[in-house]
């Protein structure tokens, strides 16, 4: 795949692992990234099952995936006076290593940084295919032209908008908003319940984590200001310690708020544009993402490398192969499991982690999910030495 050139949209986790193996088989690879720099900290992510330790162990990085993971901790479930309900096991919400997504993004940074161009702070604002490629307008930088552009840009991806149509026509909302904070509150540890609203300190999203149910919401995903007052609204008179963190929310360090939705599309792929980890198969906090845009990640470069860069043959050989294993991300959503409807299902939920059976049943049917696909070897890639 020599001279091939690419531009990957995304800096997080899906971009950088595909300009990796990208890099390897001698492509020319340029990632733009719509924030300034490298989104620092976030919230934990993580890996499960044989097929994700594969990749991560042919991309070179499963030890320092293991030397940076957060530890996966067990986590209480309390009530309205702090007395422990249930305890979810950090088997459970954290696989078999969990690390901060900034973590993970500076370490796929660091491999691909020699090797790729990365340009900050500039987005796609057009796409406009020929016959020998992408012609490509940016925001801020000069109109260039690829032989192919991927949009790894996440659940509300620009690429995907550009190359397919409007959001609303990939994009379901699950009926769920969740928001991660840093109020200012290191101490304190435990999640807790009310109908409809969960809120948590200390776990492994953030310092603060809030889920809630509601009505879709017209709002700016991008002020922070109007999210603050959303979420103030929608934790209204709940117990605990929920009136001390809405106190805080004006001096909130860092908030994020966005809807649980899932991605839901026919094809990856249109003409010389392809989509790539949450902006093809993304489920809000389904706890499959990360894995799937590391896996996905190497199918594609496999497949392009396997084609020598034929975009046709590749792209359909990806989607051939991944779009089984990408069904975990149609499991359901995690609102209703984080914050049940009723005082019923509440408890329902916390018992489910008494029983160890039943929760060895499930993390059983986790890592099946997790490793449901056979990877090939792609000896174009893995023979390969690194770029650079």
């Amino acid at each position: 795949m020599k001279n091939t050139t690419v531009l990957i949209s995304g800096a997080s986790i899906a971009g950088p692992a595909l300009a990796y193996w990208l890099s390897r088989s001698g492509c020319t690879v340029t990632v733009v990234e719509k924030a300034p720099a490298l989104r620092a900290g976030g919230q934990a992510v993580d890996f499960k099952g044989a097929t994700h330790r594969t990749v991560l162990e042919r991309m070179g990085i499963l030890q320092d995936v293991r030397r940076l993971q957060t530890g996966g901790a067990d986590g209480e479930i309390v009530d309205a006076n702090g007395r422990r309900l249930a305890v979810m096991p950090g088997e459970f919400t954290g696989g078999d290593v969990e690390i901060l997504r900034g973590d993970l993004s500076a370490l796929l940074y660091e491999r691909t940084a020699d090797a790729c161009e990365y340009v900050f702070g500039d987005s796609i604002t057009s796409l406009t295919e020929t016959a020998g490629g992408v012609h490509v307008t940016f925001e801020r930088g000069a109109p260039r032209t690829f032989d192919l552009v991927v949009g790894a840009d996440g659940i509300h991806s620009n690429v995907r908008r550009l190359a397919f149509g409007p959001e609303s026509d990939y994009v379901r909302f699950l009926g769920y908003y969740y928001a991660l904070a840093d109020l200012g509150v290191d101490h304190d540890r435990g999640m807790y319940n009310e109908p409809g609203r969960m809120a948590a300190l200390g776990g492994p999203k953030a310092p603060a984590f809030f889920v809630f149910a509601s009505e879709e919401l017209d709002y700016d995903r991008y002020d922070t200001d109007q999210h603050k007052r959303i979420l103030a609204d929608a934790y209204r008179g709940m117990g605990w310690k929920v009136p001390e963190l809405m106190a805080r929310l004006p001096r909130a360090r860092e908030l994020y708020l966005d809807s649980i939705s899932r991605v839901e599309i026919d094809h990856y792929a249109r003409g010389r544009v392809v989509l790539l980890g949450d902006s093809a198969y993304g489920n809000t906090l389904g706890g499959f993402g990360t894995g799937l845009a590391i896996v996905g990640a190497y199918v594609l470069a496999g497949e392009l490398a396997a084609a020598d860069g034929d975009h046709r043959v590749a792209f359909r050989g990806y989607e051939e192969a991944f779009r089984g294993y990408a069904k975990i991300a149609r499991q359901g959503g995690a609102g209703a499991f984080l914050a049940p409807p009723t005082p019923g299902r509440i408890r329902m939920r916390n018992r489910m982690f008494k029983y160890r059976l039943l929760l060895r049943a499930l993390l059983w049917m986790t890592d099946r999910f997790a490793t449901d696909i056979t990877l090939k070897d792609y000896p174009e890639l893995t023979t390969l030495p690194t770029a650079g």
